[in-house]
């Protein structure tokens, strides 16, 4: 028979072990013992419900546990000590603390404890009550009565409910009865009325059973109907009806609202001025007037219509139908193509004709009117912009709250496609209007102005300050030091980068803007850039250690003047990398569309644009792909949406490579895809070309003049080739016996300047070197000729001793074997015709401009072979993305050590490759010098680094600080918190999130940074008693306010009059009464220029004029951020990248990183940073209202 309880002592020792180490309660008590008269000292730990004691602290094995739950712990007397006197027992009474814990059932003894102190005997008995569960099973109980109690109610609710089925089923039996009663009266009475013709028509019973089931009848009808309308209610269905309902109604009150904005801008605004332009002294002409308003007043009109039209269908109600209304306004609403498009022209014609102080006087008139309230006539301006997206959004709603087989469904489906496609067609307008209107209105900030800003085709790249260097002859640098001042401030110049040209400016002590005699319009198809001064050049190994390696070269070599050198120094790496990165793309881009365009020259008279549109897969919508009509700087149309592989094929596409698509793609690929998933596919391009490019590109890459298309493939030495690319043939010849003229290619772009010519031909075996010139120190030589040859097979077999006769140190070993260099001639070959493809043609000439390779190349294995040429095109187009990865994307790297690895292994990978051409070999090196370094020039300032300096002297006060130190200051703080964000903050609305401190970190900081500095502005306000002393505080931060904006520190203005505006500061009206005029002005002025009114709209206008370093409000971009991931999905319906989302993020992002790469000229002050960063002066938002009340009370009602 079992004697003792089995229990898991493993288990009851690992939970001793916690118990020691985590116990919630652990120390010495004294055990009562077995003898009363006899106490033990042991060491307890309390886990859980668990009271464990060991022998000693240091004891690893517990002596015994004691479960807790279910019992109780009281405090006891002390015991009286035999042998001992009254005055010694009661001096152990008050030293030490005894009680006893009752475990609530017989057979159990209590368990005796004491400690010596009271404090420490109160935390036992807290935590043993604790532990026992006491009042968890005290709410158990209380539960279980509740539970108890509701379960005696359902009971009693059965015995009701059946109680009265009962009596229902005894009333039905009961109807049955009288029923069959009445029948056999009624046959009764039937036999009987010949006989009871004297008695009453019917009997008082039968009329008392007819209202009985009367009311019957009526009660169950009653409870039937209201049981089916409460489940109706309640039904999914019914609800999706009540919200389709509220948005039809928040619909009607909105199109009556924007229809009374419309005739307050047509009645108060509009037909006044149109009187006005009609006076003896008109403020304004008819013309002007025109330009402003545009169509406004049809649009009101239209609208009119459709608004009346509404509430006839709201007195319909409840038939709703509101489709056929949306087929009368769709055709109609063409018209806000013009308003749209001509919307920003109509706000710069206002702005000018606000110059006119007679039209400004009236106009303010107007808008003084009070059903204006208090709005600007920009703003009822501004309103037909947001109506169609208004509408887009209203049908999104309604459909989502429309079931399937509605009749409306379809209608308002057609309905909203048709109003996307208009939004569409809308937004591809602005947009290629917006970067025309950028290029005007830099051609105005220029006084000589600027034909080449009307191009068109022009598109803005980037702007910001850089120095030139001065230079003499040869291009060779003047010693001078970069410290000089002089060279800061006459060396200063305005440089604004577009895709074809680069232009030079100076900028006057007005703000105008002047371009450089010399060297002020660069053509940038005549430019050279070079990123590393050459060795051999002793200067320019003294320029790199002069200039910290900040400056680059732009070698330029007009056609009809001799070459020159403009050599540019940037304020910092990152800049330096961002310019030389948009400049080198720009190059690439217009010398692959030059060559193309000489290509095909005298064949078909086609321009590189037509001829890349020649390929449908460019710009024609596909399941994966669609495209918008707006055209990139590669004058293919931009992509709308398109499926991610589809974006990697194009980030990835060996004909061309867009600028813009460029940066959007890097900017925002986290939203569809990853890192490691973009650098796999660059990795899979460069290592396996054949298989990872698409046969799309591959085709047009390849592709052969229309007289060659059915030829056969010459080289037969290929057979491998020709299995992968059998269709169409990739270098075909003509077999035909009739002389064909060679075309001849004049390549007198910089790009070829260096190399003598081409020839595509292999019957000669020999070639006659040409000297290599130098852009820089002589004129280019004659224009080279690239022969366009047959390559027969017969002379590619007999030419082995071609293979070491051609390598001369003029001529690559990279270059295929049927290319070699001579010098222009004037004859023409008798051969036939080899159809060169146009990126067949840049390919080649661009491995041919390589020069002074190793010897030991094999070029018997590259004749006419396109796997070559792949291969080294394929490299160029990795190598082109990760260097504008690298340089304008480091952050990238910098946040995932494991993405720059993987990059690192690959530039590696591609250094060790043997078929490297001398230029790829540089650009490799260069981009893994760039990410392998360190970031030895970030010496700017960090926040954390000003907070945790030590050593600075004792922060000022307020009065001891000048207007100029503290806006310097303040600006150089802000410019360092805004510098701090990294772009992947601004995608996905994380600031908005509830783990935003986690997701965008400095964006947070920056938020928090903004109101730390306006507490302290209101707060050393509020610390003045008197009130002169407060108004001379007033004044002296709008005069750093004022600074700020002269320093383009926008944030910081905003900090101040935010602070000014608040109410503990507003209220002051006796110190406002001691503030100057002035000053007031002045703070209007301000406050009117970072006002939130029109979306930012002064301050956008502002920011758009002024140059770097700059610092704006992040908010103003947070909301745009905020509206375009709300107002547009991700992805569509069909899984596609939203690729118009994303340009739009990009070109936020774009603007956002411009202000941040330019840094300001501010030399850091300790001591003023140290007073601005002080958060002991600052006071929290209700002690200022508190002391605001204090100083000036409320006056009495």
């Amino acid at each position: 028979m079992q004697k003792s309880v089995r229990y898991n002592e493993g288990h009851a020792l690992y939970l001793a072990f916690l118990a020691r180490k985590e116990g919630t309660k652990r120390g010495f008590l004294s055990k009562k013992a077995a003898d009363a008269s006899r106490w033990h000292e042991k060491w307890f730990a309390l886990y859980q419900n668990v009271l464990f004691y060991f022998e000693g602290e240091q004891s690893g094995r517990p002596a015994g546990m004691y479960l807790l739950e279910g019992c109780s712990c009281e405090r006891t007397p002390a015991p009286p000590r035999a042998g001992v006197g009254p005055g010694a027992a009661r001096d152990a009474l008050d030293k030490q603390y005894y009680f006893t814990v009752l475990f609530g059932h017989e057979g159990q003894k209590p368990l005796e404890l004491r400690c010596e102190e009271e404090q420490d005997g109160k935390e036992w008995m807290e935590a043993i009550h604790q532990a026992s569960y006491a009042d968890i099973l005290i709410e158990r109980e209380v539960l279980m009565q509740k539970y108890i109690h509701l379960v005696q109610i359902v009971e009693t609710e059965k015995i009701a409910a059946n109680q009265l089925r009962h009596q229902l089923e005894d009333q039905d039996t009961e109807i049955e009865r009288l029923k069959s009663e009445i029948v056999a009266l009624n046959k009764t009475k039937e036999r009987m009325r010949p006989y009871q013709s004297n008695q009453e028509d019917e009997d008082p019973d039968i009329k008392k059973i007819k209202k009985v089931q009367s009311f019957m009848r009526g009660w169950l009808c009653r409870r039937k109907w209201k049981t089916i309308v409460q489940d109706y209610i309640c039904s999914p269905h019914a609800e999706s009806m009540r919200k389709r309902n509220q948005i039809v109604f928040t619909m009607v009150e909105a199109e009556s609202e924007y229809v009374h904005q419309l005739y307050i801008l047509v009645n108060g605004f509009l037909r006044p001025l149109r009187m006005a332009a009609s006076s003896k002294k008109p403020p304004i002409s008819h013309d002007d007037v025109s330009s402003i308003f545009l169509n406004s007043e049809t649009i009101m009109f239209l609208h009119e219509i459709f608004h009346q039209g509404l509430k006839a269908r709201i007195a319909n109600w409840p038939t709703l139908i509101l489709a056929d209304l949306f087929d009368i306004l769709l055709p109609m609403l063409n018209i806000y193509q013009e308003f749209v498009r001509n919307h920003q022209y109509s706000l710069q014609v206002l702005a000018n004709c606000k110059q006119n102080r007679d039209f400004d006087k009236l106009l303010k008139q107007y808008e003084a009117n009070p059903a204006c309230e208090g709005r600007m006539l920009e703003t009822f301006l501004t309103y037909p912009m947001f109506q169609i997206p208004r509408y887009i959004i209203t049908l999104h709603e309604l459909l989502a709250h429309t079931p399937h087989e509605h009749v409306e469904r379809k209608s308002l489906e057609f309905a909203k496609s048709k109003l996307e496609e208009l939004s569409r067609i809308m937004h591809d307008e602005v947009s290629d209007t917006e970067n025309i209107r950028k290029n005007l209105a830099i051609e105005r900030m220029i006084v000589e102005g600027c034909d080449i800003l009307l191009d068109t085709s022009q598109t803005f790249i980037r702007q910001g300050s850089l120095i030139q260097v001065p230079s003499v002859e040869r291009g060779k640098l003047s010693k001078v030091r970069l410290g000089s001042l002089s060279l800061k401030k006459e060396g200063e110049r305005q440089c604004f980068l577009f895709t074809k040209h680069f232009l030079i400016c100076t900028r006057s002590s007005g703000g105008k803007l002047h371009l450089l005699k010399t060297g002020g319009v660069l053509s940038l198809i005549e430019c050279t850039l070079i990123e590393e001064p050459d060795t051999s050049d002793d200067d320019s190994k003294g320029s790199g250690q002069v200039f910290g390696h900040l400056d680059f070269k732009i070698v330029v070599e007009p056609p009809d003047s001799a070459p020159f050198t403009v050599v540019l120094l940037a304020p910092s790496r990152q800049e330096k990398a961002a310019w030389m990165s948009d400049i080198s793309q720009c190059v690439d881009n217009i010398r692959c569309n030059g060559l193309m365009t000489i290509v095909f020259e005298e064949n078909s008279k086609v321009t590189v644009p037509h001829m890349i549109k020649s390929d449908a897969r460019l710009h024609k919508d596909d399941t994966d792909i669609c495209f918008s009509k707006t055209l990139n700087s590669c004058k293919v149309p931009q992509i709308r949406y398109a499926s991610v592989e589809r974006l990697l094929e194009r980030l990835t596409d060996l004909r061309f490579l867009s600028i813009d698509f460029l940066n959007t793609f890097l900017h925002t690929y986290r939203i569809f895809t990853t890192a490691a998933v973009v650098l796999a596919k660059l990795s899979d391009i460069y290592k396996r070309p054949f298989t990872s490019i698409p046969v799309r590109s591959l085709e047009l890459f390849f592709a052969t003049s229309q007289n060659n298309r059915g030829e056969h493939l010459v080289d037969g030495k290929s057979p491998r080739l020709c299995r992968k690319f059998s269709s169409p043939p990739p270098l075909a010849v003509s077999r035909t016996s009739s002389p064909v003229r060679a075309r001849k290619l004049s390549l007198t772009s910089p790009l070829n300047s260096r190399i003598g010519a081409l020839d595509l031909t292999t019957c000669s075996a020999s070639s006659s070197p040409t000297t290599t010139h130098s852009p820089a120190a002589s004129p280019p030589p004659h224009p080279a000729v690239l022969e366009s040859a047959p390559v027969d097979r017969a002379g590619v077999e007999s030419s082995p001793v071609a293979d070491s006769t051609d390598l001369s140190p003029c001529r690559s070993p990279s270059t295929p074997q049927h290319l070699r260099y001579r010098q222009p001639v004037g004859q023409t070959a008798d051969n036939s015709l080899c159809s060169v493809s146009p990126a067949s043609a840049f390919a080649i000439a661009t491995a041919a401009a390589g020069h002074g390779s190793p010897p030991g190349f094999n070029n018997t294995e590259r004749t006419c072979d396109k796997e070559f040429i792949i291969r080294r095109t394929a490299t160029n187009r990795v190598l082109n993305v990760l260097r504008h990865w690298v340089s304008k994307h480091a952050q990238d790297f910098e946040l995932n050590n494991e993405l720059k690895m993987n990059v690192l292994n690959l530039l590696e990978e591609v250094l060790r490759d043997p078929d490297l051409l001398p230029q790829e070999r540089k650009a490799t090196a260069n981009i893994l010098r760039a990410l392998s370094q360190d970031d030895q020039d970030d010496i700017h300032l960090k926040l954390e680094d000003i907070i945790q300096l030590t050593d600075c002297p004792k922060a000022e006060c307020f009065e001891t600080l000048s207007a100029m130190e503290l806006a310097e200051q303040i600006t150089l703080l802000d410019h360092i918190v805004f510098r701090s964000i990294p772009y992947e903050e601004f995608l996905g609305q994380g600031w908005m999130k509830l783990d935003k401190n986690e997701r965008t970190p400095y964006i947070m900081k920056t938020s928090q940074h903004f109101n730390d500095m306006s507490n302290l502005v209101a707060s050393q306000i509020m610390n003045y008693a008197d009130v002169s002393s407060r108004a001379n505080a007033i004044e002296k931060w709008v005069a750093v306010a004022d600074i700020c904006r002269c320093l383009h520190n926008y944030n910081g203005v905003l900090e101040i009059t935010s602070a000014l505006n608040r109410s503990a500061i507003y209220r002051l009206k006796k110190t406002w009464a001691k503030v100057s005029k002035q000053t007031k002005a002045l703070m209007d002025k301000l406050q009117k220029t970072v006002s939130s009114e029109g979306r930012f709209k002064n301050l956008r206008e502002t920011l758009k004029n002024c140059n770097p370093p700059a610092v704006p409000y992040l908010g103003m971009y947070l909301t745009d951020l905020a509206f375009i991931e709300e107002g547009t999905p991700n992805f569509t319906e069909e899984g596609l990248v939203n690729f118009s989302k994303m340009r739009m993020i990009s070109h936020i992002i774009r603007e956002i990183r411009q202000f941040q790469q330019t840094c300001y000229r501010i030399d850091h002050q300790p001591k003023v940073t140290q007073y601005l960063l002080d958060k002991a002066l600052i006071i929290d938002e209700d002690t200022l209202y508190e002391l605001s009340l204090k100083i000036e009370p409320r006056l009495p009602a």
